[in-house]
């Protein structure tokens, strides 16, 4: 069976106080329970301030043993530098990444902007730097590369075409690998929407038809309010009811 981990981007937020975080649970304290509903977590703030193992180092020791983090890359790397020219930069994140969260590290994630279309040199280029490795996701934000050639020439080189649910984007889940990357953003209304129930299913249900999934991991970004954290909630618990159903006729003996 697919494992499939939920998660969101990010866990300090306001907003969920007295929704997710109780009333008398100090700041200090949300990111344990975050990692009491939670089997992981999308780093968004190494995006905008470059990740040391001294940063990372707190997460892994607060977290379970089994918690898996996943760390986006810095837009130094992404977005100024447009991933040319940046081996120091690129060799000092992995470097991080890996000291600081050790066996808790689950997936590099490298957002390009959507000033970037499609282009062979490009999909050359992110083939040609990204450290083999390492778990790697690349997210486009630019339509043209919802292409077959993207996802296979990805796929053989165990990178994860990121599948994405975002205005501008084609919502079409793409699975070119073993893991599959999901990353919820909000629709219409970028950051801020809520998704139905029956979205939610849907894409659920969509992950476990993928015969050659493995593993996914589920974040939601829609966290501008506290629609992600209550879509997060709600989709994890596909997967406990499947568990229960599934433990209920093990145990009345109908399997095996």
């Amino acid at each position: 069976m697919i494992n499939i981990r939920t998660g969101c981007s990010g866990f300090y937020n306001r907003h969920w106080k007295g929704v997710f975080y109780p009333e008398g649970i100090p700041q200090s304290k949300w990111f344990e329970h975050y990692c009491e509903h939670f089997q992981t977590l999308e780093l968004n703030t190494t995006f905008y301030k470059f990740p040391t193992p001294e940063r990372l180092k707190p997460w892994f020791k607060k977290s379970p043993d089994d918690f898996l983090i996943s760390v986006k890359a810095p837009r130094l790397i992404t977005h100024f530098k447009k991933l040319k020219d940046c081996e120091r930069l690129l060799n000092d994140f992995y470097t991080a990444c890996e000291a600081g969260l050790k066996h808790k590290l689950c997936c590099t994630l490298f957002q390009l902007p959507p000033g970037i279309p499609y282009s062979d040199e490009v999909l050359q280029l992110i083939t040609e730097v990204l450290y083999p490795d390492f778990k790697n996701v690349v997210e486009f934000r630019h339509e043209s590369w919802w292409n077959k050639k993207v996802y296979k020439t990805l796929g053989e080189k165990n990178i994860i075409f990121c599948s994405a649910s975002h205005p501008k984007l084609p919502e079409e889940v793409v699975v070119n690998s073993s893991t599959a990357y999901v990353r919820l953003h909000g629709t219409p209304d970028m950051f801020y929407s809520n998704y139905e129930t029956d979205n939610l299913k849907s894409l659920y249900d969509t992950l476990k038809k993928k015969k050659k999934l493995k593993e996914a991991f589920v974040y939601f970004n829609n966290t501008a309010g506290i629609a992600g954290i209550q879509n997060a909630l709600e989709f994890k618990k596909f997967g406990s009811r499947l568990t229960t159903k599934i433990g209920n006729r093990l145990a009345g003996g109908q399997y095996g």
